[in-house]
């Protein structure tokens, strides 16, 4: 049987020890069968386990083996699409719920961490750096939009204060989320993988769902097993493949790039970002980086439409960089990883259920380490029949791609060509 093992990520080579999972070989019943041990099925199953519900997990490779593993670790509020774009698409009722969700997932992360004593390298502090006056704008804008949604832990930073927190003479201003931060993504996942155990849950690696039997009681057949279950949760994301055909016509894998460089020591780490502050910038197609717990920087940035794999991704990354940092021209890049994220055309996720008992939450478009910890409470308390919170997201329009799968592609990276050209020009 394939074995899938982790990409070779600065992440799988510093992470925690974690126990060797089984395939799935026998025929099993269970409450829910969850598919994907990322973020989203694994925030899904913590939630259902501390309130009853007996919960299988199967994972086609490694548990955080996709996005939940390899993203930039960086704890972001709110949604890819704010909150007043969802109040001019779905009027403000909606938007209202929705609003007062928006800043949840970090606080269930944290509690995550905390409850479960996950070692995750946990830090607080999120700046979202402005390269132009229109772009400050665009954040001022923004905090009056979160504060009206009671979201208060913010400070917008003049040219001065950014410089205290960024070395990095590009930016004109900036706004500090002390509610935002950043982790090692794959420990937190490998921890929250960990809390599900204890509590008695069950997690299958190299298992990969193959077809999902539908019906009153919905079976998921895998290589070697079959899981039967009185409900299932999708949680495959951008790596669910063409398993549930519905879903893959709404939605497109993309493929984004990071770097590590070598450990920069102390002094040089702190003169970079001297509050330990994660950062990206306000362009569409942004930058995004932050320090590891042992002092290497992370930098990541740049979109593949498709989920190619680029053959040289520290030539795409190293000179933006360098663009920041011009001081490490001269620093060594020891990790280059690509990882997949599930961009939908609205880029706001996409909720809902399959018949009466298959549910699914998908599309983060980039933005997911807190949404898929929301959206697994979400989940969970709609099969516990509290379905205000996911009706709210369910009744987000899902827009299929103009072209279908054949055009999506090419669809995508026109848009953002257009927006990468507004970005470089400052419209």
């Amino acid at each position: 049987m394939a074995n899938t093992p982790y990409p070779e990520s600065y992440y799988a080579a510093s992470a925690n020890a974690a126990p060797p999972r089984p395939a799935l070989q026998d025929d099993v019943e269970t409450d829910v069968c969850v598919i994907g041990a990322g973020y989203t099925g694994l925030s899904s199953a913590l939630f259902l386990l501390e309130n009853g519900f007996r919960v299988t997990v199967l994972e086609a490779a490694k548990v955080g083996f996709g996005a939940s593993g390899r993203n930039g670790g960086q704890i972001v509020n709110s949604y890819s699409r704010d909150i007043d774009v969802i109040e001019r698409t779905v009027g403000p009722k909606q938007a209202q719920l929705l609003g007062q969700m928006a800043f949840e997932g970090g606080r269930i992360i944290r509690e995550r961490v905390a409850k479960y004593n996950i070692q995750c390298d946990l830090k607080d502090g999120g700046v979202f750096a402005a390269l132009s006056a229109k772009q400050m704008g665009h954040l001022e804008s923004q905090k009056r939009l979160w504060e009206r949604f009671g979201h208060t832990q913010l400070e917008l930073l003049d040219q001065r204060r950014i410089r205290e927190v960024v070395a990095c003479d590009q930016y004109v201003g900036g706004m500090l989320d002390m509610s935002g931060g950043h982790i090692h993504p794959l420990n937190l996942a490998l921890g929250e993988a960990a809390a599900v155990e204890s509590l008695g849950g069950t997690i299958y690696e190299q298992s990969p769902a193959v077809r999902i039997e539908r019906g009153a009681s919905p079976v998921v057949h895998t290589p070697q097993g079959k899981v039967r279950a009185k409900f299932i949760i999708v949680a495959g994301n951008a790596y669910l493949g063409n398993l549930v055909p519905e879903l893959t016509a709404k939605s497109m894998p993309c493929g984004t790039q990071v770097i590590t460089t070598e450990p920069l020591g102390e002094e040089l780490a702190k003169s970079l970002l001297p509050q330990d502050y994660c950062v990206e910038d306000c362009n569409y197609l942004l930058d995004y980086y932050r320090l590891t717990g042992d002092k290497r920087l992370i930098f990541g940035g740049g979109v593949v439409y498709g989920a190619r794999d680029p053959a040289n991704i520290e030539a795409i990354i190293r000179p933006k960089m360098l663009k920041a940092f011009p001081q490490l021209k001269d620093v060594k890049i020891d990790y280059a990883w690509t990882g997949n994220f599930l961009l939908t055309l609205s880029r706001l996720p996409q909720v809902g259920r399959l018949g009466d008992n298959i549910y699914y939450s998908q599309g983060c478009s980039g933005h997911g380490v807190t949404y898929t910890h929301l959206a697994g409470k979400v989940l969970a308390e709609a099969l516990r029949g509290q379905a205000e919170r996911f009706d709210a997201f369910a009744d987000l329009p899902h827009y299929p791609f103009p072209g279908g799968q054949l055009l999506r592609t090419p669809f995508a990276a026109l848009g953002a060509w257009y927006y990468g050209l507004r970005d470089k020009l400052g419209f």
